[in-house]
């Protein structure tokens, strides 16, 4: 089996680094960062802090250079996804290619390059140290299935289950991926701007009854957004925030987007609350707290270049 990594940043560098493990598996990481590739060809993929793994996948910078591959997991920034499958979409042309990213809209973004894809969610999280150096800093299940409009073979999901599930990376496959999807959008938007535009950790921002009582209505907004097409989420998101809080799990993670605010660098918030928005105008669901919050975050990205 061969797969390909696209966008090895931190939680692409978790699936290429434990992927690269299994024997049976040739594992590429397709990045346009040169420096983080050839640190990896160079000295493999270190990870460290929830997990201690040291990988040896072919990474490039060169998507010409892609062989054919089985599977895809695109694992760049949800702005980066079109770019990004059209640059590898040859090397899937009888494979299947997974999206675990963060947003909605990252499959449909997929399906205009290639014919099979597969619809996922992952809770894993980290942050790039150095080239060819991850900060594993939360474990977590994956979630994939078939994106309905563009399937992949659910035999071939269940594949790359057991693939990502035995380098320890637990995947499960199912056969409606849209709850499991949506739970984690609706923690995402509720979470991740409130820590970008306060600069607090996940624990340290549930720990103030104000923010986390707005954390709260973003999550009603998103619940009814949800509902408003029929999907059923496959947990409470509020379950999964106050999970997220404790010590032993997220209490000091920096959230991506506040990563990305700290280093001044475009958010996803277009594709989280920004795609609630969207999603709950479509089907009359009105969404202002997720409004306010998106209007906030684009004044931030603003105030880096007026």
């Amino acid at each position: 089996m061969r797969i390909c990594i696209v966008g090895c940043g931190a939680v692409g560098s978790l699936f290429a680094a434990n992927l690269a493990r299994l024997d049976d598996v040739e594992v590429w990481a397709y990045d346009l960062s040169r420096e983080h590739v050839d640190a990896i060809n160079a000295n493999g993929l270190h990870l460290s802090g929830a997990g201690d793994v040291v990988g040896h996948p072919r990474a490039t910078s060169d998507a010409a250079g892609l062989p054919p591959c089985d599977f895809g997991i695109v694992a760049t920034k949800a702005m980066h996804t079109s770019a990004a499958i059209a640059a590898t979409a040859h090397a899937f042309a009888d494979g299947c290619v997974a999206t675990v990213q963060n947003g909605l809209g990252n499959e449909e973004a997929i399906a205009e390059h290639v014919a099979r894809v597969i619809r996922g969610t992952t809770f894993p999280a980290g942050k790039i140290l150095a080239p060819g150096r991850v900060q594993w800093d939360v474990k977590g299940d994956t979630t994939i299935g078939p994106f309905e409009p563009s399937p992949a073979p659910f035999a071939e999901i269940e594949r790359l289950a057991d693939a990502c599930s035995r380098a320890g990376m637990p995947t499960i496959a199912v056969e409606d991926a849209r709850g499991p999807q949506w739970r984690k959008v609706i923690f995402n938007a509720s979470t991740n701007p409130i820590g970008a535009l306060t600069g607090l950790t996940h624990g340290r921002l549930c720990e103030r009854p104000d923010l986390r009582a707005l954390v709260s209505r973003l999550v009603d907004e998103g619940k009814a957004v949800a509902a408003a097409q029929g999907i059923e989420l496959d947990a409470d998101p509020e379950a999964l925030i106050d999970h997220a809080a404790r010590p032993d799990v997220a209490y000091g993670h920096k959230a991506s987007m506040l990563q990305d605010v700290e280093a001044r660098r475009t958010t996803e918030i277009d594709y989280l609350n920004g795609g609630i928005v969207r999603v709950g105008r479509e089907h009359d669901v009105p969404t202002p707290l997720n409004q306010a919050i998106w209007a906030l975050v684009k004044g931030v990205e603003d105030s880096w270049t007026k």
